[in-house]
């Protein structure tokens, strides 16, 4: 078994979910889908969880991965579904590499024909192995004989069988069991020592009388860690839970009520916003009153503020209410029914929790045994001083032991955990010192990108120097955040601050250096590092602090309209700042960072300034600016965000800021030009903008690869912007724009070289679109009522790009929906784009003819527009209604071939409302030469085209053309003579979907074949044959969805289903991939 074993930590979904929709979607899994979600258990269940666009195959084998437990719902059509056996030889293959635990449910099914595949089993199998590779088909045999094997549930569901809800109630508390062992079986070092702890409180908890409970103890003790502990072992047995940490200083950060309406929408499973100081709403209490829920409040310092105010008293009967504090006359105020005192670790578990940190392992190393206990002795039983003090040692000489063990023994009791704790802050050098400082007081939960960068400007070194605060245990950092110092340091940083304090004029030298601000109401809360009092807390401006930097006191003189901002100043944050500008003595020469946003100001200063240093400009929502100053020596500038600042009416000249990576302008309605820029940016959003001219100058940024200029009012577009050879997306949907003009490029080959992705839809003025690039991926038009007329380039001029590995997931776009002014010359010109693609696409589908037995969504193409005809050219085979026949051309011995096929539908979608999923099925039949079937059998095919995506969706009207093709529908040619379809357009809602089928009528019907060489696919060469011409092929991406789903059904019975003149009905497993 891999040591990554996926039975050792909890991972980011508790339960994978398999299962055959058709059979137990809307019975036995939705229940207990259910019932896992009502116990605070995060199930992958693949149609809630699959993000748009996300290659289905890919989505679940990952998700299969990061579960604990995979619960397989055995039905008894459940073998008969590829995507189902495919999910579970993942399953069984991760079960065997990563000892993945597995739940089989035998539902309706006998477990003996499972593992040894008899019954509908058999059935299911015979059927794949006349399609499927037999490798294939041996794989799924395998894994269904190995999960039949295994211990599980059997629901026979007779008359004498016990109910569902018996064996879900069963299911779920088995899979709460296991989640539990897992959890405990990852402890890391934090809970060494903590099992007694543990059973005082769930002793306590389970005491009828006990519905508050409080935790108290000093910083670092562990009250947090207890409670998280305690918390998951018992929260499966409420029916709501919460856990509310760090209260006292989320109140801080988002207020009180916003964290009450937090707490109450989880507890209550709705969005509750309740703005009064009481929950005043009598339903609302009368809810909470009928629920028992289990609640922690970590870290509170005020009764009424954090434990009255939530809400605690109107819990349902039953109910729990956990509260840590380091303040036992809160939690004797807040109605602690028992408050239990922590207590520090034994002797033998502080020893060991020492060691971890100490000497990377549990006991002490030789020759040091001693020591470690003196240690051990001083620090108390504290786990936060033994980690930190621990980390300090490691790697250190025995004098360096020594020295610091006789400097803890001169302390007085009280003083030690204190001193152990400091220890470690001395031993860092002043940069080290002061790079600490800044993060425990400024930096907080900011990216530690962003917090090095910014640092980087203040000190030398501070990638190590991060580095070694961590390895300390000073301050904590998950992958991409910092989450600031441990909670048990924050009374030493403050008094550290106070320390800082008293030396600002000393040969210490801490410098002005960072200034945070933000409005509270009429009050500013200032947090400077080096002349607080209390650091880390809110601290109002107040006449009786002792200031000892004459810049502060200047800082706190400010009139209405202007502040005083000393020179020295590198970091300035201020939220909501309330003046019109900054001041006009303030020199910013020492800035790094200006952090302005939902300012109120109207410029920033009036004359020119040197910001040799600045790196990062932030003015984001300043709804009044009107003007930024002159950037001319900003030449570090790497960041500008002016995003929502709807006055802004110009910008500096950027273009010879060369750092500028970001820009971020989207939102600025009244800035009506295109910014000067230099080439560094490969994304440029633009939406919502003023801007009307996509200028000539656009040429210049090679590097461009996304740009968007989303409902802008954008009229004309440079014919420059072909030249950009990165440029592969462009989006101009919803601009006044009235034609997108031919290009003027010299080489054809550079024209609109690497653009996939094109979206004009909602151009309500666009009248022309020529000569657009044949091999576009994504071209959304939908919605430009105006537009007449649309043109490609010359075919021949371009090779449409080869699938390629990496893009087989790629669906073809080609949206005119709503161009109701189209003439017929246009319609004939996206028809024949479209025919030139599927063309193109034949070929390297049909050499992955394979693949489909292996993917549950496929390459596809997608045309529609407007119009009531079939193009007689492109599809020669046509019918007035919804089912046609095809004669397939004689092979003529040459070999084997495939057929690939193109279809054309007619339809009125008057009747879609905007929210709403098409879903294209087609049904086709083939007889073989000799009258026999030839293999082909009779298959049912799926395809869902989904509108959801689209911006601002509108609806369809009228009659469209659809133009459809999928690799599903490439075929190996087993001597076919003849090919008949029928067709089904079934509208339904993904919002309320009953089960009810809504079926569009199909007005008319086309199909054309393409005829593909076997050996030239083999050969990896471009040739296939049809009665069209030759096209171009691709690769992109989608934001609508086509799945096609493919059924084998026994050929004879469904003859004898037809002949009865019952039309049997197969449903397939549906996959929204939109």
């Amino acid at each position: 078994m891999s040591s990554s074993s996926s039975s050792s930590t909890l991972m980011k979904y508790h339960v994978f979910l398999s299962f055959r929709g058709e059979d137990t979607r809307l019975n036995f899994t939705s229940h207990l889908l259910q019932a896992l979600k009502s116990k605070g258990i995060d199930v992958f269940f693949d149609e809630e969880k699959l993000e748009k666009g996300v290659l289905l195959s890919q989505a679940l084998s990952r998700a299969i991965a990061v579960s604990n437990i995979s619960i397989i719902v055995l039905s008894a059509d459940y073998a008969s579904s590829k995507s189902c056996l495919v999910e579970l030889s993942d399953i069984m293959i991760r079960k065997r590499s990563h000892g993945h635990t597995v739940i089989p449910i035998f539902y309706h099914v006998d477990p003996s024909n499972v593992r040894n595949i008899g019954g509908s089993f058999k059935t299911s199998f015979e059927e794949h192995e006349s399609k499927q590779p037999t490798d294939t088909v041996q794989r799924w045999k395998s894994a269904i004989e190995e999960v039949g094997k295994l211990k599980g549930w059997h629901i026979e569901g007779g008359k004498f069988d016990r109910p569902e809800t018996e064996y879900i109630k069963d299911v779920v508390e088995y899979v709460i069991k296991k989640l539990t062992n897992f959890e405990f079986e990852s402890a890391s070092e934090e809970l060494v020592g903590i099992d007694d702890q543990k059973k005082i409180i769930l002793g306590l908890i389970e005491q009828e009388g006990c519905r508050v409970l409080g935790l108290w103890g000093m910083g670092g003790q562990g009250k947090t860690t207890l409670a998280e502990v305690v918390y998951k072992k018992i929260s499966s047995e409420f029916e709501s839970h919460c856990f509310l940490q760090n209260v006292r200083e989320e109140i801080g950060n988002q207020g009180k009520k916003s964290l009450r309406n937090e707490l109450l929408s989880k507890l209550l499973n709705s969005k509750v916003d309740i703005d009064t100081p009481s929950i005043g709403s009598t339903l609302t209490q009368e809810r909470l009153n009928k629920k028992k829920v289990l609640v922690v409040l970590d870290d509170v310092d005020d009764h009424l503020d954090q434990i009255d105010y939530m809400g605690v008293k109107y819990f349902g009967f039953g109910s729990k209410t956990i509260i840590t504090s380091r303040d036992r006359q809160v939690l004797e105020s807040g109605g602690a029914d028992k408050i239990h005192e922590m207590q520090g670790l034994n002797e033998n578990d502080s020893l060991q929790l020492f060691s971890t940190f100490a000497f990377k392992q549990l006991n002490p190393a030789v020759g040091f045994q001693d020591l470690s206990r003196r240690f051990v002795k001083y620090t108390q039983g504290n786990p936060l001083a033994l980690k930190v003090l621990g980390s300090d040692l490691n790697k250190r000489s025995i004098d360096y032991w020594e020295s610091k063990v006789e400097k803890l023994k001169d302390c007085p009791p009280e003083k030690k955990i204190s001193e152990a704790l400091k220890s470690s802050y001395d031993g860092l050098d002043i940069v080290e010192q002061n790079i600490f400082l800044d993060i425990a007081c400024f930096f907080k939960g900011e990216p530690i990108e962003t917090t090095k960068h910014i640092l980087s400007g203040c000190y030398k070194g501070v990638e190590c120097g991060i580095n070694k605060l961590v390895d300390k245990c000073l301050i904590k950092r998950t992958k991409h955040i910092l989450s600031g110092c441990y909670q048990g340091l924050e009374c030493e940083v403050n008094k550290l601050v106070d320390k800082c304090q008293i030396n600002v004029s000393s040969s210490h030298n801490f410098s002005l250096g960072y200034l945070t601000m933000c409005d509270f109401g009429y009050s500013y809360i200032i947090y400077m590092h080096d002349t607080l009092e209390e650091m880390g807390k809110d601290i109002a401006c107040q006449e009786s602090k002792t200031l000892e930097s004459e810049d502060y006191k200047k800082l706190l003189t400010y009139q209405d309209d202007i502040v005083f901002l000393p020179d020295e100043l590198r970091y300035l944050r201020w939220d909501y700042y309330p003046f019109k500008s900054l001041s006009s003595s303030f020199n910013p020469k020492n800035l790094i960072a200006l952090i302005l946003p939902h300012g109120n100001m109207e410029h920033l200063w009036n004359k020119d300034q040197d910001l040799v240093h600045l790196r990062k400009i932030n003015l984001f929502s300043c709804k009044k600016l009107k003007k930024i100053p002159n950037l001319l020596k900003a030449v570090n500038l790497e960041r500008l965000d002016c995003e929502d600042c709807e006055s802004l009416v110009e910008l500096p000249c950027l273009d010879h800021l060369t750092s500028l990576k970001t820009l971020h302008l989207k939102g600025c309605r009244s800035l009506k030009k295109f910014p000067e820029i230099l080439n560094n940016f490969s994304r440029l959003d633009l939406s919502e903008t003023g801007i009307e001219e996509v200028p000539d100058f656009i040429e210049h940024l090679h590097r461009l690869g996304k740009l968007i200029l989303r409902n802008s009012r954008v009229k004309d577009v440079s014919s420059n912007i072909s030249k950009l050879e990165s440029l592969s997306s462009l989006h101009l949907s919803g601009c006044p724009i009235v034609k997108f003009p031919a290009v003027d490029v010299p080489s054809p080959s550079l024209r609109f070289k690497s653009l996939k992705y094109m979206h004009m839809d909602r151009c309500k003025s666009l009248k022309l679109l020529s000569e657009l690039p044949p091999y576009l991926h994504d071209l959304n038009v939908h919605d430009c009522t105006s537009l007449e007329k649309v043109s490609f380039a010359d075919k021949n001029l371009y090779q449409f790009v080869s699938l390629g590995d990496d893009n087989d997931d790629y669906v073809f776009l080609m949206l005119f929906c709503n161009c109701f002014n189209l003439n017929q010359e246009s319609t004939n010109n996206i028809e024949a784009n479209a025919m030139l693609k599927v063309g193109s696409l034949a070929k390297e589908w049909a050499s992955r003819y394979d693949w489909k037995y292996r993917h549950d969504n496929f390459p596809s193409l997608i045309c529609c527009f407007p119009g009531n005809k079939i193009s007689a050219n492109k599809f020669k085979c046509q019918s007035m209604n919804s089912s046609l026949s095809l004669k397939i051309a004689p092979n003529g011995g040459s070999g084997s071939r495939f057929l690939v096929f193109a279809i054309c539908l007619v339809a009125d979608l008057t009747h879609c409302l905007e929210f709403q999923l098409l879903e294209c099925i087609c049904e086709y039949q083939f007889t073989a030469a000799g009258g026999g079937n030839g293999g082909g059998g009779y298959e049912k095919l799926r395809s869902e085209i989904s509108f959801l995506e689209l911006l601002e969706p509108e609806k369809c009207m009228g009659d469209h053309v659809f133009i459809l093709s999928s690799i599903d529908m490439v075929k190996e040619d087993q001597n076919y003579e003849e090919a008949s379809f029928e067709f089904y357009i079934r509208n339904w809602d993904e919002e309320e979907d009953d089960g009810e089928e809504d079926y569009i009528k199909v007005k008319r019907c086309g199909v054309h074949v393409f005829y593909v060489d076997a050996t030239e696919v083999a050969g990896n060469k471009r040739s296939f044959s049809h009665d069209g011409e030759e096209g171009d092929g691709g690769d992109g991406g989608f934001r609508m969805g086509l799945d096609w789903r493919c059924v084998y059904v026994d050929y004879k019975d469904c003859t004898e289903d037809r002949v009865a003149g019952n039309k049997r009905s197969i449903t397939c497993v549906r996959r929204k991939i939109s």
